[in-house]
């Protein structure tokens, strides 16, 4: 009896370690943060409309519907043509100076992510705050196997770059009055 249950123990070992490498895809999360000179009620001035991304250098330019509300919608139009839509999630709160969004399109072309989601934080006291922009995504193949350029690396990547440059943009516009 002993070896019959060790068997099938085995057995199932076995087959759960074949259902765990093909899974595909494991959620991928960055972080990014910043320290600005100024208060925060100064770069949540800049950071915290929704309906301007300005501050991020990629951006040509920003439509959108809705203001600051839950499910409100922006269109980015980046400065290579491509676009991306993101919809306003139900965790904007100006008085903690925090915001979550999503994007809601196909943005493989432009940023090699799918199902990515995001939120943008300023904390301070006095004249210091710190951003910090936060997102989880898959990378932008859904199956095993990925090409190099959308793959997990790739993915986090792109999205430390975009963070990382949206920050400094932020940083120099709100310190510099750029």
């Amino acid at each position: 009896m002993k070896f019959h249950v060790l068997a099938a123990a085995a057995a199932l070992a076995v087959g759960l370690a074949g259902v765990a490498e093909a899974h595909g895809p494991t959620r991928q999360k960055t972080s990014k943060s910043v320290e600005i000179n100024a208060a925060p009620d100064k770069v949540w001035a800049v950071v915290g409309n929704f309906q301007d991304a300005s501050w991020i250098p990629i951006v040509e330019k920003t439509e959108g519907t809705g203001g600051n509300d839950k499910d409100a919608t922006r269109k980015l139009t980046l400065k290579d043509g491509g676009a991306v839509v993101e919809e306003l999630l139900t965790k904007y709160d100006a008085e903690k100076f925090t915001y979550a969004y999503r994007i809601t399109n196909d943005v493989v072309k432009v940023l090699p992510v799918t199902n990515y989601s995001s939120n943008i934080v300023v904390k301070g006291e006095g004249d210091k705050s710190t951003v910090t922009w936060s997102g989880a995504f898959y990378r932008g193949f859904p199956n095993n196997d990925p090409p190099p350029e959308l793959s997990d690396e790739a993915a986090l990547k792109a999205v430390d770059g975009l963070y990382e440059a949206g920050l400094k943009s932020l940083k120099d516009k709100v310190e510099k009055g750029s």
